[in-house]
């Protein structure tokens, strides 16, 4: 009788045990947990020590803590026709427990689903050229547009970034040789603003020595000096025209008669 009365007592003690495990639960300072009575919704409770009435309540945990969430690789045609691989990374976190749970079936899921919709409906929207320059602003679009989607459910979007733009090498090797391009035109466009900014100054130093014999003579003796510096075995001296004008003249004027 006495071990009766034990095993009695043993299972009863295991019996509240196990009702006080299930009627008690502790959540973290990020944690909310959605309360279901009889299969309606009471609300959420926490953080800290909440009870939960057994086998009446069901508790649904919900993270209000920011998920970052990787977009898988999207094939994408932009406007102008290029057929490109792009994946982004997204920032959302929950801001309202009871829709996240009672409005929608998983949360994770469906974010991440209307997330690769729109990351195609939006960036085939635009041009290479815009996907790889302007694309902070896309970013911007894709975070309004999902947010719109998920505020719904009670989610948040704070945030999509485009990571990786995958080019087919075709277009890689394009890209690249329109860089050299470019960069051949910059170097011809400076080298002909140097050459006009040489001859203009030298037009000035002309314009100088026209008007100032002296500056011109002096000029002729400092070239002198140079070449004269330079240790070479043969020396030329530039000798002026003007001093064989005379000679020109009577040869042409003899020619003439």
């Amino acid at each position: 009788m006495a071990a009766v009365s034990f095993f009695a007592f043993f299972v009863v003690v295991i019996l509240v045990i196990s009702l006080l495990s299930s009627a008690l639960k502790v959540l973290r300072e990020y944690e909310r947990a959605v309360i279901f009575r009889l299969g309606r919704l009471v609300g959420q409770k926490g953080p800290g020590l909440i009870f939960l009435i057994p086998v009446v309540d069901r508790m649904v945990k919900i993270s209000l803590r920011t998920v970052a969430m990787e977009v898988p690789p999207q094939d994408i045609i932009t406007r102008d026709n290029v057929t490109v691989k792009v994946n982004a990374v997204m920032y959302f976190r929950v801001v309202d427990p009871n829709r996240a749970v009672n409005d929608v079936e998983n949360y994770l899921y469906a974010t991440s689903q209307i997330a690769q919709t729109t990351l195609r409906s939006v960036l085939g929207e635009a041009e290479l050229d815009e996907l790889l320059s302007a694309r902070e602003q896309l970013n911007q679009n894709l975070q309004k547009i999902i947010d719109g989607y998920t505020e719904p459910w009670g989610v948040k979007v704070s945030n999509v970034e485009v990571k990786n733009v995958d080019l087919p090498q075709e277009m890689q090797r394009a890209i690249a040789r329109q860089a050299e391009a470019e960069r051949e035109r910059r170097a011809k466009v400076i080298n002909a603003e140097g050459e006009l900014q040489a001859s203009q100054k030298l037009a000035e130093a002309a314009q100088v020595m026209g008007a100032s014999p002296i500056t011109l003579q002096l000029r002729f003796l400092q070239t002198l000096a140079e070449i004269a510096s330079e240790k070479n075995s043969t020396t030329i001296f530039p000798v002026p025209i003007d001093l064989f004008a005379p000679f020109i003249k009577k040869v042409t004027q003899e020619l003439k008669d």
